[in-house]
């Protein structure tokens, strides 16, 4: 292999993908370093799968409104082929990543990649490369409890793995993976519990949008423990036996960690650079992506930033500007990401929580909010409930925080998130002729 590369890329997941593409559209020789399979834990196990298995279990919750329809609906769940569909799909973006990469020119290497110099790399211990610019896009995996008996825990990546449902299961954590896999397993089948060890459910989110959520889940039977913490497991013969801090025992055929991720950067032989690490493991960067090391940047997951897959693309594409296409001035602007989280139900967001904006500008905020339930549900006995909610600042009303619950708004908070991004105020919403009849066109007469 001729080692005369312009850019080296370690991780060959979203990041790392597609600032190679955007590098290669330039003309940059590139190398793609991956020691795992394409496409990293977005398509293997995140996002995608993620998304297949929440809309398996959407799909069973739209059949408990069948009867409101006149719809005698008899159903079964099959788990075997659910997850073989599921990895077929898997496969066929993996083949789709490939011939993308091979299209532009990039070359992808398989192995284990590790500094041996500021701007040298090794792969598998054998092949040395080296080039100009090196982006670390290596991604990040499950943090474990720190606990005796850990090592019968299971992570977010094992959920993939289940070849049929389990009985019963705890999820320990309060953020977005827990929220999303202790709908899924719940609404598969799963007698689930939910160990938090802050006070109130789902912390981070805004209060109104994780009260509702949790009162949901309460209601569907998932059991929420807060400021409970589980300090030791241990196998018995019926399973897995949790024991909590405050001495209640309960045993689980499966427990996940969903406490957080870190960036995979154990293998990468950092200590031969200038390169920092956060106090959590992280890689430190500054505005631009840079590390403090000349000549190698990080984004993505590894950086600990905001892990979401379009951001990761979009940090890479924009660096591959700079540095490549005579944009000197591109750059992520990390300020109103829109995010949604895939729980049973959907939680979108995007800006301040109503606690952030009272902590940044006091009293000068007001709060709009709608709750209902959706068309959809007002034929049948089942019922779900919807959450909107719009914070504005400062007499113009500048939207700086909007979040919403509930069934389809998924697929809703995405173009409210331009409006935003823009610089939307209340009164842009209200001059905004509603699509009748929506659930989304509640966003617009808030009053």
């Amino acid at each position: 292999m001729q080692n005369n590369f312009g850019c080296l890329i370690i991780g060959g997941g979203s990041a790392g993908v597609a600032s190679a593409i955007r590098a290669a559209k330039y003309g940059v020789k590139v190398a793609l370093i991956e020691s795992g399979k394409i496409a990293g834990t977005c398509v293997n196990s995140g996002c995608v799968p993620k998304k297949v298995m929440w809309n398996a279990a959407l799909t069973l919750e739209i059949l408990k409104s069948s009867s409101g329809y006149g719809i005698d609906a008899n159903y079964s769940l099959n788990w075997k082929t659910l997850k073989e569909n599921r990895e077929n799909y898997v496969e066929r973006l993996h083949e789709i990543y490939l011939n993308k990469l091979k299209f532009h020119g990039v070359e992808v290497i398989n192995g284990v990649a590790s500094f041996t110099g500021p701007n040298t790399i090794v792969v598998n211990g054998e092949m040395e490369l080296t080039a100009p610019n090196i982006f670390i896009t290596s991604g990040s995996k499950p943090l474990l409890l720190n606990i005796p008996g850990k090592e019968f825990l299971c992570t977010s990546d094992d959920f993939f793995l289940l070849d049929d449902k389990v009985n019963k299961a705890l999820i320990v954590g309060n953020g977005y993976i827990a929220g999303e896999i202790s709908g899924l397993l719940s609404t598969l089948g799963t007698d689930t519990t939910v160990a938090a060890r802050e006070p109130r459910f789902l912390e981070t989110f805004d209060i109104d949008t994780a009260n509702i959520l949790e009162e949901h889940y309460r209601q569907s039977g998932i059991n929420i423990f807060t400021q409970t913490e589980v300090v030791e497991i241990k196998k018995t013969s019926d399973g897995f036996e949790a024991i909590f801090n405050d001495g209640r025992r309960f045993t689980y055929d499966l427990i996940i960690s969903a406490i957080g991720r870190i960036g995979n950067v154990e293998k990468l032989n950092l200590q031969v650079t200038s390169v920092e690490l956060d106090q959590i493991g992280n890689i430190k960067v500054d505005e631009w992506e840079a590390t403090n090391a000349p000549g190698i940047y990080a984004f993505g997951d590894v950086i600990g930033k905001k892990n979401q897959t379009p951001v990761a693309v979009a940090a890479g594409r924009k660096l591959a500007d700079r540095l490549f296409g005579n944009k000197p001035d591109a750059k992520l602007d990390y300020n109103l990401i829109p995010t949604m989280m895939f729980s049973m139900l959907p939680v979108g967001t995007i800006g301040l929580t109503e606690k952030a904006a009272r902590e940044k500008y006091g009293d000068a905020i007001k709060i709009y909010k709608s709750k209902f339930t959706n068309m959809f549900f007002q034929v049948g006995n089942y019922k779900e409930p919807t959450l909107f909610k719009m914070i504005v600042y400062g007499p113009e009303e500048k939207i700086i925080g909007l979040h919403a619950v509930g069934r389809g708004v998924d697929e809703m908070i995405q173009g409210f998130a331009v409006a935003i991004k823009m610089g939307a105020r209340k009164q842009d919403f209200d001059d905004t002729v509603a699509i009748h009849p929506t659930a989304s066109e509640e966003f617009v007469l808030l009053s």
